[in-house]
């Protein structure tokens, strides 16, 4: 049970209450700031002292992974619906990685899911197995039937590792100047979308 001190003057029932709390909280001062955030920032807000965060959450890290998971089914939502009506592999994959870059960049709780960390992007967390397992959440959303574009699920586990480096590739070295939204639409149209379409080819002639 949480110590009933702060919280607003409302303490939790229960300490699944009092996560439930904090990690709201989190979400919404990511939210709000589009910035990192400490224990310290989310006990603030809350009216606690940092020991009652950190009994349920041991690290700022541990918080945010708390936080991208809560703000998981909101991403995809919003995702399915900037992608919705595509049938296209490459089209809608296109769009699906533009919409990605600009939301993990606004919302560090989301960028800890392809890259283990919101300080900065890790190489090996963007093609760890909860990021391809989060990007394969992604692309089953799409309005695409993968099946008749030749893709089968070792295939499309194959799509998504590659969409994944691809995206990497944005976050570490997006540019100079960055290319903007038509800009960056045009160049994945033309090469990420000619590489998804090949898989078509590769699966008619069986090699």
């Amino acid at each position: 049970m949480a110590r009933r001190r702060g919280w607003g003057g409302h303490p939790p029932v229960d300490d699944a209450e009092a996560t439930r709390r904090i990690v709201a909280a989190a979400v919404e001062l990511i939210g709000r700031t589009g910035a990192e955030i400490s224990i310290a920032d989310v006990a603030e807000s809350l009216g606690v002292i940092r020991q009652t965060v950190y009994r349920y959450f041991p690290s700022a890290h541990a918080l945010m992974q708390a936080a991208a998971i809560a703000s998981v089914d909101g991403f995809l939502d919003r995702l399915t619906r900037r992608v919705s009506g595509l049938t296209d592999p490459a089209e809608a994959m296109t769009e699906a990685v533009i919409f990605t870059l600009t939301e993990v960049r606004r919302t560090p709780h989301l960028g800890i899911l392809l890259s283990s960390s919101y300080s900065n992007v890790r190489p090996e967390g963007l093609t760890s197995q909860e990021a391809q397992a989060f990007g394969m959440t992604m692309i089953r959303r799409f309005d695409v039937d993968w099946e008749s574009h030749g893709y089968d699920d070792a295939s499309l586990g194959e799509l998504v590792e590659y969409v994944l480096r691809t995206m990497q590739s944005f976050f570490l070295a997006p540019g100079d100047p960055p290319r903007g939204d038509d800009d960056l639409r045009r160049y994945l149209r033309r090469w990420m979308g000619s590489a998804i379409r090949a898989q078509g080819d590769t699966a008619a002639t069986g090699s």
